[in-house]
């Protein structure tokens, strides 16, 4: 069945300091291969404004939006009589938004939570300005980007209907293996965040300090002017996701380092640990519960807790054991964890919400469903 879907989300046509682009790029990319017409809502805002790198994508139609105002004014209908409205997190003004949405459209509506160990926090200290713990149970969906118990948590604490994992995933169309010679020995891939640092310092960083002979990069925005890079540690402010497969490619290893609210969470995958391995790198990983439901450790991702280790890994690993790993978990996402599974994966959930409807509007016999 072809759906009508319509996305509120934070932007899809900038990558610049926002993660959410590639997973909307993703997801959406893959509904369309489906079949699916997608529409997609984005408030325009300064700072994407300044820095779009996809203004307008081929697989779905983008409408910019000013104020929360404009949304009634002009996109009331396509609301109302879309199959599923999906809420993304971060949306401006996103508690008003949602309130908005969940009273007006008449098919499936989502909160679909690309932060959910964040928001999960804000909402336990009163502080989440994109979704009113009011507002949860009135969605037929909470999809979270982190499984586990804490979808457990999102039903009986805040009240969700449905609490279901959609991970993010990986577009093998964009995420390919390069004809490039690997001329780093290690790489990073994302923005400056405080409670990742540490890790960073202690599995590249410092590496790189002991390392000297040996070359790394570290790309993305916002990190502090104060921070001591060694030489041998290139740094790029910002790199488009076009670029990503390249960057992978020119590396003998990619680390995956996970914030710490998602750390404490578990099953949070990032979408450059499938990225990465869809480009057939190895992955040097920081260590979080659930891991091993993505990669199985030591024959498709390799984990290090400690400088140590990372430099044994850049140093001694035999040859044929950093391919066969690369090939493993190149194989494993292709396999479960592109955006076309993750369609998929939505279609059920609509479908389901769809079942779930029916039975709390209730059957009389012969009359049909309660409007």
């Amino acid at each position: 069945m072809t759906l009508d879907i319509v996305v509120l989300g934070l932007s899809i046509t900038s990558s610049w300091g926002n993660g959410h682009a590639t997973t909307w790029r993703a997801l959406i990319k893959g509904l369309a291969e489906r079949g699916h017409r997608v529409t997609f809502l984005e408030r325009d805002v300064p700072w994407y404004r300044d820095h779009r790198d996809l203004r307008q994508p081929p697989w779905c139609r983008v409408e910019l939006y000013e104020t929360l105002a404009d949304l009634p004014r002009r996109h009331t209908a396509a609301v109302r009589d879309a199959d599923l409205v999906i809420v993304g997190s971060f949306v401006p003004d996103g508690a008003a938004v949602a309130e908005w949405v969940t009273t007006q459209a008449r098919g499936v509506t989502a909160f679909y939570d690309i932060d959910t160990p964040v928001t999960l926090a804000r909402l336990e200290h009163g502080t989440t300005d994109y979704i009113a713990p009011a507002t949860i149970p009135r969605f037929d969906l909470y999809l979270s980007f982190t499984g586990g118990p804490v979808l457990d948590l999102i039903e009986t604490s805040w009240g969700a209907r449905a609490a279901r994992a959609l991970y993010c995933a990986v577009d093998p169309d964009l995420h390919k293996p390069h004809d490039v010679v690997p001329h780093l020995t290690l790489g990073y891939i994302g923005t400056y965040s405080p409670d990742r640092q540490r890790t960073l310092d202690r599995l590249l960083i410092e590496p790189a300090r002991r390392l000297p002979s040996l070359r790394f990069a570290v790309a993305g925005p916002q990190y502090p002017a104060d921070i001591a890079w060694p030489a041998n540690v290139e740094r790029i402010e910002h790199l488009p996701p076009q670029e990503h497969a390249r960057f992978y490619c020119a590396q003998r290893y990619t680390l995956n380092v996970t914030r710490a609210d998602m750390i404490a969470a578990g099953w949070s995958p990032s979408v450059r640990l499938f990225e990465a391995a869809a480009c057939g790198v190895p992955i040097v990983s920081d260590r979080w519960a659930g891991l091993d439901s993505f990669f199985t450790p030591g024959t498709e991702i390799l984990i290090a807790d400690a400088t140590e280790q990372a430099m044994a890994i850049l140093r001694d690993m035999p040859e044929e054991r950093r391919r066969d790993i690369a090939a493993a978990a190149r194989r494993r996402v292709l396999a479960e964890h592109t955006a076309r599974e993750r369609a998929r994966t939505l279609e059920a959930y609509h479908a389901e919400a769809l079942a779930a409807r029916a039975r709390r509007e209730g059957v009389r016999p012969g009359v049909g469903a309660v409007a």
